[in-house]
Formats: C-alpha cells, sequence, structure tokens
C-alpha cells in the first residue's frame, strides 16, 4: 500500500471510530450531573437571594438526584461572587444564582471584572422581587409623609443598603424628596442591611422583603411598598406612590446564569429541569410568602431581561450623574 493511500485509509479509519464512539460520549455527558454542584450566590447568608437560593435548589436537587450546594460569596456588592463565577470552569458544575442589581447594575457603576449578558449563559429567570420601607420600631414615624417630615428637620437621619441597586434606589428617593443630608449607610448584602434598621443602627432602609418575619414579629415597622400594587402579605402598607412620592416604582430579581462556554446541552437541561422547579405548588406558594413573584421564562426571555436591564441602568445613571462614593 502507497504511503498517500495508507493515510488515507487511516484517516477514513479514525473518523469512522469517532463517529462510532460519539454517542457513548453524549451518553456520558447525559448523566449531568454526576456529582455536587456548585452554586455562587454573590451575597452573605439570610438575605433575599440566599433565601431564593435555597428554596429552588433544594428542589432542583431533589428533581435530579444530585445536591446543588450554596456557596455564599458576599462583599462588594455582589461582584466578589459574579467575577468567581464568571472564571469557574464552563463544564456545569458551578453555577451563579444572582440578581438584576449585581447582575446588570455593577457593571455600570464599577470596573467590574465580568458583562453583564457576554460572561454568562442564562438559564433562567426565578422571580421578581418588590421593596418595602422598613424603619426601626422606636422612629416616631408611622408613614411615608412622616417619615419625609423628620427627615427635613433637626439630627440627620440614616438608611442602609445592602446591594448596588439599593443604593442607587436609595440616593434616588433622597434626591425626589430633597433629603440629601441622609447618610447612606453601606452594608454587606440584604441581611445586613436589614438587620441595621433591626438593632436600631440605622433609620430605616428600602427593603427587599427580607424583613417579613421582623415586621410580622412587629420589630421592624413598615412604611411603604415601592412596587405599583400593594404587597399581598400587608395589605394595609400602602405604595410610596399612594402616599404621594412618585418616581420610585422599583423592583429586582433572582435568576440561575452558567459561566459563558457551558455546553448548551448542559444549560438546556437545567433550563428544562427549573422550569419544573417552577411549576410546584409548594415553591410558588412559598415564594408568594415573602411577596416574591415567581416566574417561568425560556432563556432567550431570560437573556432579553438581562440586556434590557443592563440598558436601563446605564440610561439611568446617566441621566441622574450617580457615582459612587
Amino acid at each position: 500500500m502507497k504511503h498517500s493511500s495508507r493515510r488515507q485509509w487511516m484517516t477514513h479509519t479514525l473518523a469512522m471510530a469517532g463517529a462510532l464512539a460519539a454517542p457513548q460520549w453524549a451518553l456520558a455527558q447525559a448523566k449531568y450531573p454526576a456529582k455536587p454542584v456548585r452554586v455562587i450566590v454573590p451575597f452573605p447568608a439570610g438575605g433575599t437571594t440566599d433565601i431564593v437560593a435555597r428554596l429552588v435548589l433544594q428542589k432542583l436537587g431533589e428533581q435530579v438526584g444530585q445536591s446543588f450546594i450554596v456557596d455564599n460569596k458576599g462583599g462588594a456588592n455582589g461582584m466578589i461572587g459574579t467575577a468567581e463565577a464568571a472564571r469557574a470552569a464552563p463544564d456545569g458544575y458551578t453555577l451563579l444564582l444572582n440578581t438584576a442589581g449585581a447582575q446588570t447594575l455593577s457593571p455600570v457603576i464599577y470596573k467590574a471584572n465580568y458583562e453583564a449578558l457576554a460572561s454568562f449563559e442564562p438559564i433562567t429567570h426565578i422571580c421578581d422581587v418588590s421593596f418595602i420601607v422598613i424603619a426601626r420600631k422606636e422612629l416616631p414615624v408611622s408613614n411615608m409623609q412622616e417619615l419625609i417630615k423628620l427627615a427635613h428637620g433637626g439630627k440627620p437621619l440614616s438608611m442602609s443598603s445592602g446591594s448596588a441597586m439599593i443604593n442607587l434606589m436609595s440616593e434616588e428617593f433622597k434626591r425626589l424628596i430633597k433629603a440629601p443630608q441622609i447618610i447612606n449607610a453601606q452594608y454587606k448584602g440584604t441581611s445586613p442591611q436589614m438587620q441595621a434598621v433591626v438593632s436600631g443602627e440605622v433609620d430605616f432602609s428600602l427593603d427587599s422583603f427580607a424583613s417579613v418575619e421582623m415586621i410580622r414579629a412587629g420589630r421592624v415597622k413598615p412604611l411603604g411598598v415601592l412596587s405599583a400594587q400593594r404587597a399581598a402579605s400587608f395589605p394595609d402598607v400602602p405604595t410610596l406612590k399612594e402616599q404621594g412620592v412618585e418616581g420610585m416604582d422599583f423592583a429586582s430579581w433572582a435568576g440561575l446564569l452558567a459561566p459563558k462556554g457551558t455546553p448548551k446541552e448542559i444549560v438546556d437541561y437545567l433550563a428544562e429541569q427549573m422550569d419544573k422547579v417552577m411549576q410546584m405548588p409548594d415553591v410558588i406558594a412559598k415564594l408568594k410568602s415573602y411577596d416574591y413573584f415567581p416566574r417561568r421564562s425560556t432563556r432567550a426571555e431570560f437573556a432579553k431581561l438581562i440586556d434590557s436591564d443592563n440598558k436601563r441602568w446605564q440610561r439611568i445613571v446617566a441621566e441622574t450623574g450617580f457615582k459612587i462614593n
């Protein structure tokens, strides 16, 4: 056999072997996940994102027969954990459960080591999260107008922020009520942000409903809801708009993502399984009990949400001249 013919024969034989092996490779991949999956939550334990993560990931683990382990990586308004997820090996064994603020706003106002959409593979939109104004129990106010009046007299009030999004919202609130003297104290997550109000370290906060149990226990006072409608858990608490405060209709979201380059088969599989989780009555009921609004979406719809949010924050930051101190 001539050398050229022999090379052609060997090339053809190897190609045939590869074709025959392909189904076996695909079969091996179909066993995903074959070991526990780490899911980075870029905020401390006990906050809004952590609550959502532990609920849905437990159900996801039960659904697929493997553990999805929450790894809290708080700090820098969610950027530390989000950047770590962006750098992770795209093999399906490191995921990210993130919020609108860290995912779409932080890259606008900080020098983040990731991009809102280009650094990730969107999997699914899990829920929307509204906000509620809470005040420490001893603060002599019972509604937004009394809070605004107190903010304009005497000793400056203080408020807490636990994420980039809440930070920007808080500054926008100060601007709208013409009270720049309010001190905006920064905390590493929504849980310590809420605890600062409970302990009396600060006077009030724009809270992402992490304080539901504290409100029910009477340890903090609810003053107003930021969404367009009243919260189901507290139907007697009026919205800010009802109380004469315009322009504060904000909401966040939580969603599951993978590092860019994660195989499509894995991402599609996770999206399919999460869609089943988001149809479970107990998951829906639990999320609603925290006044979180369950969502179902395709991967394309979630990608569109991330992109539109990122562009919206670019516009708002440009219009308000918002800067990080």
